[in-house]
């Protein structure tokens, strides 16, 4: 039986040769677009098979790309190439250079030689794991935006110092001869720019490209499907500006919009029906979306009924909004509902700390999508514990090391030779120091006030009168990072305390916490029927039948980050992308008060409640 398809998704199946754009919304059956059309290059136009290549972003895509082309061609004989950039690339350099997998870099290798690297910079760096991975990501978005290094702005230290890492770091792969996964996409460049014979060769064999997830491609990936794609520029790319959410991982949405002008008499198809979610929520998502300038202008709409409306709500603070969806969650399971219909959406993988804790009293089975960090592991946190272990009698040199300087009282480690440390003989010693000893005895009077008191009160005395505050203001100028990102620590650390009367509660809290934390990370793969807690970022490709979005609120959604035009835009795609994950019902919960300040709802609840009249043209037209 012949598949049915809409008009403009036979129009897609149906292209042959030349550059084909398809704008591909959620929901709209862009995988199904992509089969049957490598199916119809085959059995209509008589292709050769092993002249089509088929590109995603990940392994797993692929995977599901290629079993999905198999079923609907009944055979597993056809030499269809399915794979990712970096498998198609290095593919291209293993014959022109004899590579092997033991050339590659494992993603282990490259933390421990950046890890390395910084020790021998030796940075003061609170946050060493955090550092390893944003330098990882800058290394690799200076290399995917093909940018000269003399011209690049590091976002996690001073220029000086990421110009030594990324040297340094390129230098050892070089001596262990390895390539990363960057270097790849730059060696492929390379290669076929300078080696025209094995540039038509590699053109010979694909003769037709097709692109999945294509608002995702960086600058260097582009190059080199432009010069695969000589001189035919068979090129079929799928995609949606409006879910473009990786520019922080060197994604270029621009290029998605400029392709028409870079490849003359490009056939642009809109798939403009949304087969997932309800009339009502495709409404609210258009609502959104519209208010991006740069984009392409598309009017998506739902195949199925309005469905009932999207729900609004807000909450006087976190308690009670997570109270809400324990009461839901139960209510849908007690009337023969499951678990694994409900998604829990956040804007970062410590948004739903209280919730998890609340999962966990009610004995509710959930599946943790991103690995939730244990914010008591947080160095903050570690800080914290460290002044109130020493303010208890715990005299240990780790404890000491941790505090002496935060606030800076600029006591050298190196005074330090004891296990134990105590402050009457480090007075003895900085005897003839009348300013060192009047910090040693302001720390000792500091130590004994936070000795008394209960958590809540102690924690934020370290903050307020001890001059941990200020510390991180000046560790964040440091680190050019915003001091607002290292307060919601601070913050998060005060509400989760404040119902412990004792230092023992709390400790016994901390304890039992990270313990049920790894507890629930080993047991995620074993939930079959469990509630979906997952970012927005990495809900992207899912969709769920009952979606809770949390918190929506300014400062988490769009993040206090987001600072320029481009960075809004980012953000409201992102949202974008979490709205259409649902399918029958949406709820969009929004706090009056977070961290015991003010919250205003989020600016993008009320643009999906409000429709843009000037942005209701439709792209086909």
């Amino acid at each position: 039986m012949s598949r049915q398809f809409s008009k403009s998704q036979s129009e897609a199946v149906n292209h042959y040769t030349g550059p084909c754009m398809v704008l591909a919304g959620p929901g709209s059956g862009k995988t199904l677009v992509i089969t049957h059309r490598t199916k119809y290059l085959i059995q209509k136009y008589n292709v050769n098979p092993s002249n089509i290549l088929v590109i995603t972003f990940t392994k797993a895509a692929a995977r599901e790309m290629q079993e999905r082309f198999i079923r609907i061609m009944d055979d597993r004989s056809l030499p269809v190439s399915f794979g990712t950039f970096h498998a198609v690339f290095f593919k291209i350099l293993k014959y022109s250079y004899h590579y092997s997998a033991e050339n590659i870099l494992r993603e282990e290798e490259k933390y421990h030689i950046i890890n390395e690297l910084i020790n021998q910079e030796k940075l003061d760096i609170e946050d060493e794991k955090e550092f390893a991975s944003s330098i990882i990501s800058e290394i690799s978005n200076v290399k995917g935006d093909m940018i000269d290094l003399g011209h690049y702005y590091s976002k996690n230290c001073s220029d000086e110092v990421f110009k030594r890492l990324y040297s340094k770091y390129d230098a050892v792969l070089r001596k262990k001869n390895k390539i990363d996964f960057d270097d790849m996409l730059i060696m492929c460049y390379e290669l076929l720019s300078q080696r025209k014979d094995i540039l038509a060769a590699w053109q010979a064999k694909y003769r037709f490209i097709l692109i999945d997830e294509f608002q995702d491609i960086n600058r260097v990936q582009y190059e080199v499907i432009k010069l695969l794609a000589k001189p035919q520029n068979n090129l079929f790319i799928v995609g949606d500006d409006d879910q473009s959410i990786y520019r922080f991982r060197g994604a270029r949405p621009e290029i998605m919009l400029h392709f028409e002008k870079d490849y003359e008499g490009t056939v642009k198809v809109v798939l403009n029906e949304n087969y997932r979610c309800t009339g009502n929520i495709v409404k609210a998502s258009c609502n959104l979306i519209a208010r991006n300038e740069n984009r392409f202008q598309k009017m998506i709409k739902p195949s199925r009924d309005e469905g009932v409306p999207v729900e609004y709500r807000e909450f006087k603070n976190e308690s009670e909004e997570n109270d809400r969806i324990i009461n839901d969650i139960r209510n849908h399971v007690a009337a023969g509902g499951r678990y694994s219909d409900i998604a829990i959406l956040f804007r970062t993988n410590i948004g739903p700390r209280f919730l998890v804790e609340k999962l966990m009293e009610y004995n509710i089975p959930f599946h943790m999508k991103d690995s939730m960090p244990n914010i008591y592991e947080h160095f903050i946190a570690k800080d914290i514990i460290s002044y109130i272990r020493f303010a208890l009698g715990n005299k240990s040199r780790s404890d000491f090391l941790r505090i002496i300087n935060k606030p800076n009282r600029y006591i050298s480690r190196e005074v330090l030779r004891e296990d134990t440390v105590e402050i009457d003989q480090l007075m003895r010693y900085f005897h003839d120091k009348i300013w060192m000893i009047e910090r040693l005895d302001k720390l000792q009077f500091d130590l004994r006030m936070i000795k008394q008191m209960a958590p809540y009160a102690a924690i934020n005395y370290i903050f307020q009168s001890v001059g941990y505050d200020k510390y991180l203001e000046e560790y964040a100028e440091y680190r050019r990072m915003k001091p607002e990102e290292l307060y919601e620590i601070r913050d998060e650390l005060l509400i989760a305390s404040k119902e412990y009367k004792s230092f023992d509660e709390w400790f016994e809290h901390i304890e039992n916490y990270g313990d049920e934390l790894k507890k629930q990370a080993e047991m995620n793969y074993r939930k079959e029927d469990a509630i979906e807690l997952a970012t927005m970022h990495s809900a992207k490709g899912l969709e769920y039948n009952i979606v809770y979005l949390i918190d929506v609120v300014e400062g988490v959604v769009p993040h206090s980050k987001a600072i320029l035009d481009d960075d809004l835009e980012e953000e409201r795609r992102m949202f974008y992308v979490a709205v259409t994950r649902a399918k029958n019902r949406l709820h969009v919960f929004s706090i009056k008060e977070r961290f015991n300040k003010k919250a205003d709802v989020s600016r993008f609840v009320k643009e999906m409640r409000t429709i843009k009249k000037e942005n209701v043209n439709n792209a086909n037209q």
